[in-house]
C-alpha cells in the first residue's frame, strides 16, 4: 500500500472524554480539573450555541439530563444557562457546578498548558451557524495557543462552515458507523487532517488505509486497557477515554 505523508499531530496519544470523562460533571471546568488531576493534558469537549448565540458547553440538544433545569438548549439564553446546576445530577460534591462559556474553558486550558478537541454540537437547524460561530471563537480565544484546538464534528454541514470560517485550524470528521466506502471523498471535501472513529468499528486494516491515505486517526470511546494498547499497537494516534483513572498518560 502507497503511504501519504501525514499532517503533523501535536496531541497526545491519550484525550479525556468530555473533560473529565466519568470521574467529574461532563462539560464543565470541574471535568477539565479532574482531568488535568489524572495526568491528562488535553480534552475533548462539545461546543454549542445559546439562544443570543454565545458558544458554551454541552452535550444534549436539552438541559434535562445534566442540569437541574429543563427544555431545549437553543431556547435558552446564556445567562440562563449559566445559572443552572450543572454538577448535582453527577455526585454531591459537584452541586452548583454552572454550564462553562468556551471563553472560561479557553482560559482554563491555556493557563494549565491543555491542548483541546472541541466538538462542534449543533442543535438542529443551527449547524452552520454553529460551525462558523465556534470556529470563530475558536481562533480569536485560542489565537495565542501553543497547540491549536482539533475541530471535529458529526454534522458535516457544521464542519464545512467551520473551515470557510477559519480554514487554518485542523479539524477531523467523526463517525458513528462503521467506514463508509467514502470516507476518503468526505475528509479530503472538509479539508480534514484526522478521521475520529467509533472505537468498536476500528481495525488493524482500517487504521493501515486511513494512515496510508495521508489522515491521522482518532477513536473513542475506549475505555478498556486491553483494547487500548490494541489500538495504539495498530497505529491509531489518539484515543478519548472516559477512564482517565484507568487510562494514565
Amino acid at each position: 500500500m502507497s503511504l501519504t505523508a501525514l499532517p503533523d499531530w501535536p496531541y497526545p496519544p491519550l484525550i479525556a472524554h468530555r473533560g473529565g470523562g466519568v470521574l467529574a460533571p461532563e462539560n464543565t471546568l470541574a471535568g477539565l480539573r479532574a482531568g488535568r488531576a489524572h495526568g491528562y493534558d488535553m480534552a475533548e469537549y462539545d461546543a454549542k450555541l445559546s439562544l443570543d448565540r454565545v458558544p458554551l458547553l454541552m452535550h444534549d440538544d436539552t438541559v434535562d439530563r445534566t442540569t437541574d433545569g429543563t427544555g431545549a438548549a437553543a431556547q435558552k439564553t446564556y445567562a440562563e444557562m449559566a445559572a443552572l446546576d450543572a454538577g448535582s445530577w453527577h455526585s454531591p460534591p459537584y452541586a452548583g457546578e454552572p454550564v462553562p462559556a468556551l471563553r472560561a474553558v479557553a482560559r482554563y486550558t491555556l493557563a494549565n498548558g491543555m491542548a483541546s478537541n472541541v466538538e462542534i454540537k449543533p442543535c438542529p437547524g443551527r449547524e452552520a451557524q454553529t460551525g462558523t460561530l465556534v470556529a470563530q471563537a475558536v481562533r480569536e480565544l485560542w489565537r495565542e495557543a501553543a497547540r491549536a484546538p482539533l475541530l471535529s464534528s458529526f454534522s458535516e454541514t457544521a464542519l464545512a462552515a467551520a473551515a470557510r470560517a477559519a480554514p487554518e485550524l485542523p479539524r477531523a470528521l467523526l463517525l458513528e458507523a462503521a467506514l463508509p466506502h467514502d470516507w476518503l471523498e468526505r475528509l479530503r471535501r472538509h479539508g480534514c487532517i484526522a478521521l475520529n472513529m467509533n472505537e468498536r468499528h476500528i481495525t488493524a486494516e482500517i487504521a493501515e488505509r486511513v494512515r496510508a491515505a495521508g489522515f491521522r486517526l482518532g477513536a473513542w470511546t475506549v475505555n478498556d486497557p486491553a483494547r487500548a494498547a490494541l489500538l495504539r499497537d495498530w497505529g491509531v494516534d489518539s484515543l478519548i477515554t472516559d477512564r482517565i483513572d484507568l487510562l494514565r498518560p
